[in-house]
C-alpha cells in the first residue's frame, strides 16, 4: 500500500491505517530533528505531534498530493514552531555538541560535520537535511517551503560551499 493510499483512508475515517504511516515515519521524522540539533526527548516529542496533526489535519491532504511531501512541511511547521513558542535560537541549539542518532557514530569526521551543519544558517540547514538526508527531490523541497526549483537549488549550492567553509575551519581547529 503506498503512503498517499494510506492516507487517503485515514481522510475518509479509517483511522487504523495511520498506523501504517507511523511505522514507515516514525524514525525519519524523528531523525530529522536530530539533525537540527534538538535533543532526543524533545525529537520524540516533536514526532508525536507530526502524527498528531496527521490525524487533526487529515481533511487537508487531497489526493494527488505527494504524502512525504506533505507530512514533512507538517514536521518543518511544528519546528518552527516550537522554535518561535520557546524562544530558542539557532546558537542554543548548537551549545549542546552531543550528537545523537539512531545509529552509533564515533567517528570525528561525522561529528565535525554535525557540527559544521549545526552552524549553517537555518535556511541552509533545511534544504540541506531534506535533500541530503530525507532525499526529496528538489520540485519536493520547493513544495515544503513553498519556494521555487531555483531558489531552492541555489540554495543548495550555497549551502554545501558554506558547509564545507565551516568544516575546513573546524578540521584546522581540532
Amino acid at each position: 500500500m503506498t503512503d498517499e493510499s494510506a492516507m487517503n483512508f485515514v481522510v475518509n475515517g479509517d483511522l487504523d491505517k495511520a498506523a501504517i504511516l507511523y511505522e514507515r515515519y516514525k524514525r525519519p521524522l524523528f531523525n530529522f530533528y536530530l539533525r537540527f540539533g534538538v535533543e532526543r526527548d524533545l525529537s520524540q516529542d516533536l514526532t508525536q505531534q507530526v502524527f498528531y496533526r496527521l490525524l487533526h489535519y487529515r481533511h487537508t491532504f487531497r489526493e494527488g498530493y505527494e504524502f512525504r511531501t506533505w507530512i514533512y512541511r507538517i514536521a518543518r511547521n511544528i519546528y518552527h514552531d516550537h522554535l518561535k513558542d520557546n524562544s530558542l535560537k539557532n546558537s542554543q541549539l548548537t551549545e549542546n555538541l552531543e550528537i545523537y542518532e539512531e545509529e552509533n557514530y564515533d567517528d570525528e569526521q561525522y561529528n565535525l560535520v554535525q557540527l559544521a551543519l549545526q552552524k549553517l544558517p537555518d535556511e541552509y540547514r533545511e534544504v540541506l537535511q531534506l535533500s541530503r538526508y530525507e532525499e526529496l527531490k528538489y520540485e519536493q523541497i520547493s513544495e515544503v517551503l513553498n519556494v521555487s526549483v531555483s531558489v531552492v537549488k541555489v540554495r543548495v549550492h550555497r549551502a554545501i560551499k558554506k558547509l564545507r567553509e565551516i568544516y575546513l575551519s573546524l578540521d584546522l581547529v581540532e
